[in-house]
């Protein structure tokens, strides 16, 4: 007899090592297992068992175990039920032990399952807003079923980084944001597109942070393109912008990487909130921030230059910044600015007004230059033709005295001509020049 004892005593203990459970829950869990038994027993028989409540004693070390029924009693307001002088008596069918154990297997097993998901669900919710690690178990449409290891987590579309390549059997690290109660059980939600996956990830890579030399004021993040992580030092002498980059910036470039190349900012935090406000809205540098208390709101004055460098793409830094300040953030272009840039126009215009004159000067006087040139042109046809004329008229030998004369006053006609229009080139460029001056 001692054999059989000690077998159902080590049975029990060794399932509650195996599975992580109290011994306790176990027996309770074989309780309820021989009470389903015997109601479907009974009601094979043609018994109305639901009209009694039942009760098993359970023997720890040999596992003999007698039914109790008693008539059905209604639970107070509060759900308790009051069992003082209440007749139980014993309903043990003879040979129920072996109907039992066969009925009862399959919901021992059922209830042991579901007790050791609770286990885990129990250890997994101590680590809710931590980093875990796990495995693309498969694609349950745009959702992501992972692999934790003793148990199984789900990544909503709503949870992932838009654009982010996933694979399976890929290893990734995910922030444990939740754990909900759905129709199908207990689920574990993971993100990788939540602000406090970054702050987790510095926590993992920057010593100071856990310890409490730095500080973690606030994350503001657009998922897969850029993150901006406020930090402050916690201690005397310790630089929080410098602890979080690391050497050669091997601490941020870390998380950098983690995130697919997202693009991270880390801003100094400040008490004085328009100083924030500046740190904020880096890269951009020389801006004047004036703040409206009651409305909780910035107006932003930066120079031309810095202007698009504060807004961001498509308003971006200005939307980080205003998250993580909690500000409401008007940026605008300084007056100063713009009475700078009014000026440099206006110069502009003038100088493209003379230029234009300039040019307008040195066309004129090339016209005339080249309407001298054409006149010229057409006395010498006229007095070629003359020469020609001529040639029918004399004779030969008077021909050819009177042609080279004629030619001989025509070269010194245009020989004059050329340098008076050489002349008047010259007085052109330096008319243009003293108009320049």
């Amino acid at each position: 007899m001692q054999t059989p004892r000690t077998e159902f005593a080590q049975a029990i203990k060794a399932i509650a090592m195996e599975r992580g459970l109290d011994p306790e829950v176990i027996l309770d869990t074989i309780k309820q297992a021989i009470i389903a038994a015997y109601k479907k027993d009974a009601k094979d028989r043609g018994e109305d068992a639901d009209m009694f409540d039942f009760d098993v004693n359970l023997n720890p070390v040999n596992g003999e175990a007698k039914i109790f029924s008693w008539d059905h009693i209604e639970p107070d307001e509060d759900g308790n039920v009051d069992l003082s002088g209440v007749e139980k008596k014993d309903v043990t069918p003879p040979g129920f032990g072996r109907i039992a154990a066969q009925t009862a297997k399959q919901v021992i097993h059922q209830k042991i399952r579901e007790a050791e998901k609770g286990a885990i669900m129990g250890e997994y919710t101590e680590r809710v807003g931590s980093i875990v690690n796990g495995m693309i178990l498969r694609f349950e449409g745009a959702d992501v079923r992972v692999d934790l290891g003793k148990t199984e987590g789900i990544m909503p579309v709503s949870e992932r980084v838009p654009n982010e390549r996933l694979d399976l059997s890929q290893r990734m690290t995910f922030l444990l944001k939740d754990i909900v109660e759905t129709p199908r059980g207990k689920q574990i939600i993971l993100s990788r597109a939540d602000p406090s996956f970054v702050q987790k990830l510095f926590e993992r890579e920057v010593p100071e942070i856990p310890s409490g030399s730095v500080i973690v004021k606030g994350v503001a993040r657009e998922p897969g393109i850029r993150t901006k992580i406020a930090v402050a030092s916690g201690q005397s002498g310790v630089d929080p912008v410098g602890s979080c980059v690391g050497h050669r910036g091997v601490r941020v470039q870390s998380v950098t990487n983690e995130l697919g190349g997202e693009r991270v900012d880390i801003v100094m935090y400040s008490d004085d909130t328009a100083e924030y406000i500046k740190a904020a809205l880096s890269p951009a540098e020389g801006l004047t921030v004036k703040l409206k208390k009651k409305e909780k709101a910035a107006v932003v004055e930066a120079k031309a230059d810095q202007l698009s460098l504060a807004i961001g793409r498509d308003g971006q830094n200005a939307r980080l910044a205003s998250k993580l300040t909690d500000w409401k953030i008007d940026i605008q272009q300084s007056e100063e600015s713009k009475k700078v840039e009014a000026v440099i126009k206006e110069a502009e215009v003038k100088e493209a007004g003379t230029e234009k004159e300039e040019k307008k000067l040195e066309v004129t006087e090339s016209d005339k230059a080249q309407e001298k040139i054409s006149d010229q042109a057409d006395k010498t046809d006229v007095e070629n033709e003359k020469v020609a004329h001529l040639e029918d008229l004399q004779p030969i030998e008077e021909k050819a005295v009177v042609a080279e004369e004629l030619k001989h006053d025509v070269s010194s006609e245009n020989q004059e001509s050329e340098d008076e229009i050489e002349i008047n080139k010259q007085g052109a460029v330096e008319d243009t020049t003293a108009a320049k001056s």
